[in-house]
C-alpha cells in the first residue's frame, strides 16, 4: 500500500489543522492505521491509532483531548484533526499502516509509511 500525507502548515499556537493520509494499491480496510511524528533531534513517537473498522482507537497522553484520529475506508483515507495546537506539536507528522494487529503504539509494528508532512506551531 502506498500512503501520501497532506494538510501540514504553518500555524499559530491553538489553531486547528486537519491531517489526511490517502492510500492507494490495497484497501484501507486491511490495516490498522497510525499517526506518529518526529521533532527534529527526537526519535518518532506514537500519536494515535485507529482499527480497521474506526471501532477502537488510542492516543498518546500528550494529544489526548486535543486530536482525534479517524478514518473513511470507502475513500481510503485517514484523517487527524488537530486542535489547541502547541508549539511542542511542531514535527513531521507521518501515517503508517499496519497489516496484523491488535491496535499498537509502536511505531516497530507498522508496515507502511508515507514520506510526512511538516506542521509548525508558530506564535
Amino acid at each position: 500500500v502506498q500512503l501520501v500525507e497532506s494538510g501540514g502548515g504553518l500555524v499559530q499556537y491553538g489553531d486547528s489543522l486537519r491531517l489526511s493520509c490517502a492510500a492507494s494499491g490495497r484497501p484501507l480496510s486491511s490495516f490498522n492505521m497510525g499517526w506518529f511524528r518526529q521533532a527534529p533531534g527526537k526519535q518518532r513517537e506514537f500519536v494515535a491509532a485507529i482499527s480497521r473498522s474506526g471501532g477502537g482507537s488510542s492516543y498518546a497522553d500528550s494529544v489526548k483531548g486535543r486530536f482525534i484520529i479517524s478514518r473513511d475506508n470507502a475513500k481510503n483515507t485517514l484523517y487527524l484533526q488537530m486542535d489547541g495546537l502547541k508549539f511542542e506539536d511542531t514535527a513531521v507528522y507521518y501515517c503508517a499502516a499496519d497489516a496484523g494487529g491488535p491496535l499498537s503504539g509502536s511505531r516497530f509494528k507498522y508496515d507502511f509509511w508515507g514520506q510526512g508532512t511538516q506542521v509548525t506551531v508558530a506564535s
